[in-house]
């Protein structure tokens, strides 16, 4: 195998990070039999992978409401879902048990059940780096912080304080974000991060901003922490296109660069989970079982790694990708990517149940 893949982390960080998880979910293997779902509630906060609609009132390039988003989604809705269909916050919670959707927090009407059992504040476009989120005209993640409080009295309101206080204490907070700043806000956009920091550097900053969201979402009441590493983002379609060559190769200094922003995010979390008492926070690794899957897809019953579904699928997303201009490909359950960033329900499906099978031993 080539070095520009570069598979994963270095195998000393693993066994940590697993008695980690082991720590945070391992009552969770008792689940299948139980009557109820694990934990009481699934929160998001981060990124398109688990944005579900956030950005759909906000005046951004970073929204999907509009086919063919959607196309394989119940009744065909573009809900804001930046894929085909489901994305990973609602496979999760099906998986779990909780339901089969997590819906966005902002500007939809949620009855009381919907929000006692979990929402998504995540905005597409949104990053750790609060200028990756102002590039975007995206939330940011004090935004969704903000937010988080407000659906905390919102919870008080239906069930009362002491019920209130178990669910926030109870349930679980996916954080997943991260990818945007690297690829959009240091590698794409010149004369911005790039001019101010050396990679490492800005790498730093960014994992310095991680752990202040983190440390002011433990403030909030959040106890069970999952912070999720990004992704092989030298693999992607669209930075293939970008930086990968006249073959589309995967770009190795973006995988570098994603593999140290890992490391270095799951020595914070580690740390975190150390300092603060009673806390729960786990990393959990998308970079490996997602770059499987790109490098080996036949052996999961995919035909195309490279491009996505949307259009010649080298460069499409949000806007670029829509049903005006722009076809899709024929069979999309062949395809990992559904646009030029953002996987497929299907490619989705598989991740999960990855992470599950890994971490949660409930499959």
């Amino acid at each position: 195998m080539g070095s520009k893949y570069l598979m994963g982390t270095p195998t000393s960080a693993v066994p940590v990070l697993f008695l980690l998880l082991l720590r945070f979910l391992g009552a969770l293997g008792q689940a299948p039999h139980r009557a109820a779902p694990p934990v009481p509630a699934l929160i998001f906060f981060g990124d398109s992978i688990v944005d579900p609609g956030n950005n759909n009132g906000m005046t951004t390039l970073a929204k999907s409401n509009f086919p063919p988003y959607g196309k394989d989604f119940v009744g065909q809705q573009a809900t804001g879902r930046f894929s085909n269909g489901k994305i990973p916050s609602d496979i999760l919670a099906s998986k779990l048990g909780i339901k089969e959707y997590v819906p966005a927090y902002v500007g939809t009407q949620l009855d009381d059940q919907d929000l006692i059992t979990g929402v998504s504040f995540a905005s597409g476009g949104c990053g750790y780096d609060p200028l990756t989120s102002q590039l975007a005209a995206a939330f940011t993640m004090d935004d969704q912080l903000d937010q988080f409080k407000d659906y905390k009295e919102k919870v008080k309101a239906i069930v009362g304080e002491e019920n209130a206080a178990f669910i926030v204490a109870d349930s679980i907070y996916a954080i997943v974000t991260g990818t945007d700043d690297l690829a959009n806000t240091y590698f794409t956009t010149p004369l911005v991060r790039s001019a101010e920091y050396d990679l490492p550097s800005y790498i730093k900053f960014v994992v310095q901003q991680a752990s202040n969201f983190i440390q002011e979402l433990y403030s909030s009441g959040a106890r069970k922490i999952a912070v999720h590493g990004i992704p092989p983002i030298g693999c992607l379609p669209s930075q293939r296109t970008l930086a990968g060559g006249i073959e589309r190769e995967c770009v190795t200094r973006y995988n570098e660069a994603a593999i140290l922003l890992n490391i270095e995010l799951s020595l914070a979390v580690q740390r975190l989970h150390d300092a603060l008492p009673g806390s729960k926070m786990v990393f959990v690794d998308l970079y490996a079982p997602l770059l499987d899957i790109v490098l080996y897809p036949y052996a999961y019953g995919f035909e195309e790694s490279a491009r996505g579904c949307c259009g010649t699928g080298t460069f499409e997303v949000t806007l670029t990708c829509n049903g005006l201009t722009t076809p899709v490909c024929d069979d999309v359950s062949k395809y990992v990517f559904w646009d030029s960033f953002h996987p497929t329900e299907r490619a989705y499906q598989i991740l999960i149940n990855k992470i599950v099978q890994q971490y949660i031993s409930i499959a």
